[in-house]
Order: structure tokens, then sequence, then C-alpha cells
């Protein structure tokens, strides 16, 4: 996409940039998901807090390496303004070959932009059979 998706946003826009989330955490690159962020964007992501870009790599590398085979869905929530609300759910398996399925929710604020700034994430995991697994 050659035109950044800026807010306020639209139905369409939200969609769109909630597609190019996905989209870029599905590549499991932590420089390219970080370049959708702000140097100074905020995270919470379950119980760890972040600032800025070297910390999200950093985070995304930990994450990527103990959630192996990672696939997500996002599904806009709500939006207003600069700020998207998202509902996903991401299937992973760990090194014993467990598979997980981690629920959540994230609220998102944007700069003009159209960089993230914020990052808020509740997230919650259930044990689940390969068989089972709905996000491939």
């Amino acid at each position: 996409m050659t035109n950044p998706i800026v807010p306020p946003f639209t139905e369409e826009t939200a969609r769109l940039k909630v597609q190019a989330a996905e989209d870029g955490w599905n590549s499991r690159d932590p420089e390219r998901v970080a370049l959708a962020y702000t140097e100074d964007s905020e995270w919470r992501n379950r119980d760890e807090f972040l600032r800025g870009r070297e910390d999200i790599k950093a985070f995304l590398r930990r994450k990527w390496a103990k959630e192996l085979d990672y696939r997500l869905k996002k599904e806009l929530w709500a939006f207003t303004g600069n700020r998207i609300a998202v509902r996903f759910e991401y299937e992973w398996h760990d090194a014993q070959s467990q598979w997980y399925r981690s629920y959540g929710n994230e609220l998102w604020e944007f700069a003009e932009s159209g960089l993230m700034r914020k990052r808020f994430a509740s997230i919650n995991d259930a044990q689940i059979e390969e068989s089972e697994r709905r996000v491939r």
C-alpha cells in the first residue's frame, strides 16, 4: 500500500488497518512489525510493559522463539477517531508440541502519521489438540 492508513478512521480504513496488522504479525518478522509503531510506542502485553521499537523487537523475538508456528486472526471490534479495538485469536505450539489457542482484545491508539503509539493487549491461553486448530 503506497498511502499510509491514517486517522480519523472510517469503517473501511479501520478494517484495512486491522488486516495490515494481521498480515504483519503473521510474517513473524520483528523488524517489519516494529515499523508499524512509533519510535516511543507504549505497550502492555499481558503483564509486560514495553516502550519503543527496540523493546518491541526484543519482545517479538522472545515471543516467536517460544510460540512456534504462530498464526493469528484479528477482527475489528470498534473504532473512533484515532482508536481501534480488536479481538483476536492465535494458535501456536511449544517446543514439546503442545498446541495453544490464545484469545484476547487489543486497544490501539494512533499518531497522525498512522503509526500506532499505544497498544494494550489482554490475552488468555487455552491448551488445544492439533486437530482442534482453527487458524491456519
